[in-house]
């Protein structure tokens, strides 16, 4: 885990992959409760006996944005700035939801540092987020996140 101690120390690490995560299961629980939290109970997500015949696999799949939402998660084995006051989602330039993550299926973030610039009281940090799926020739997604780091 890299460990600074200020958000202007993440400077010295633009360019370069940062780590990489513990992997984590997605299990159907998790799949159940993000359908409920977003309304989205597409049948590919939740319904298990349907997917068991229907889908590639046999399984249900997470949301892509379920994905996505784990990058917090992933990210906190990756990186640590022991002093600053806070730190905020900022956005995304891009995301591409590139492979499907089944039921069961261990993921990890891959996390680069494209950017580290300025902003009053921090950093504006910008990262190449790769998640990958255990076993799988294709990441499940591909996003481009910023992130503010305030000191």
């Amino acid at each position: 885990m890299l460990e600074v101690d200020t958000p202007a120390d993440m400077d010295g690490h633009v360019g370069a992959v940062l780590g990489v995560s513990e992997w984590v299961v997605v299990t159907q629980a998790m799949i159940d409760t993000f359908a409920e939290a977003t309304g989205d109970h597409q049948w590919i997500h939740v319904d298990t006996e349907r997917a068991a015949r229907e889908m590639p696999g046999g399984k249900t799949i997470a949301h892509g944005y379920l994905t996505l939402s784990l990058l917090p998660r992933l990210s906190q084995d990756i990186f640590a700035i022991r002093r600053r006051s806070r730190g905020v989602n900022y956005g995304l330039n891009r995301v591409r939801f590139t492979g499907p993550v089944p039921a069961g299926a261990r993921i990890r973030l891959r996390s680069a540092l494209k950017a580290s610039d300025p902003v009053p009281g921090g950093r504006r940090l910008t990262f190449e987020a790769t998640v990958e799926i255990e076993g799988a020739a294709r990441p499940a997604l591909v996003a481009e996140t910023m992130a503010l780091y305030f000191e």
